[in-house]
């Protein structure tokens, strides 16, 4: 998997969903507009740090 260079300046929008996709915090579901978090994105994402 090739890691898609966009500066966050450019295209906040394509550049977070890159971030995501990469980093493998979560995926998109069958559910249009809708994805499944993984338990170490959800972890970032609420703050968690236990």
């Amino acid at each position: 998997m090739a890691f898609e260079k966009v500066k966050r300046e450019e295209n906040y929008s394509e550049w977070y969903n890159n971030l995501v996709k990469n980093a493998d915090l979560a995926e998109h579901s069958a559910v249009k507009g809708c994805m499944v978090i993984k338990p170490y994105g959800f972890a970032i994402w609420c703050g968690q740090t236990d």
